[in-house]
């Protein structure tokens, strides 16, 4: 009676564990693009060392960006949500400090150079997001096709 809960269970499971390693990948790539392209950050060592430089900053993400987002409303209310923009530069400012704390590779100078890195790796992860979605779309479509689904 509940095979059914648990193949869809099971399928969310997958889901959620392939998305997971997604945006792992892709804040990989963000981090390696913002060292490459903004002069006050530096990233030395290889893929593997980068995967675990994006898995901090992933757990940075998601345990100070609530909490600074809470502390900080009225700014980003009064900014018109320009302040995240400083909170994501904050962000890799932390992920930076930990990594040189940790050597982990990950260099950034100064706030500024946070800031603009920050904003790299918004662009870039954004960009790449789009790009997988719209592939994700247009292999759907070739799927329903190839069913004769019209």
């Amino acid at each position: 009676m509940g095979r059914g809960n648990e193949c869809s269970a099971a399928g969310s499971s997958t889901s959620f564990v392939r998305s997971l390693l997604l945006h792992w990948v892709l804040n990989a790539a963000a981090l390696w693009a913002a060292a490459a392209l903004i002069p006050g950050i530096a990233f030395t060592g290889g893929p593997g060392r980068l995967l675990v430089l994006a898995a901090v900053f992933g757990i940075v993400n998601s345990t100070l960006r609530p909490l600074l987002t809470v502390l900080t409303c009225p700014l980003i209310v009064l900014t018109l949500g320009l302040f995240t923009l400083v909170i994501n530069g904050l962000m890799l400012l932390v992920t930076g400090w930990l990594s040189e704390n940790w050597n982990l590779g990950l260099s950034v100078s100064g706030f500024w150079a946070a800031f603009f890195g920050g904003l790299v790796v918004g662009l870039v992860s954004m960009l790449l997001s789009l790009a997988l979605a719209r592939g994700k779309v247009r292999d759907r479509r070739l799927t329903d096709d190839s069913f004769g689904r019209r």
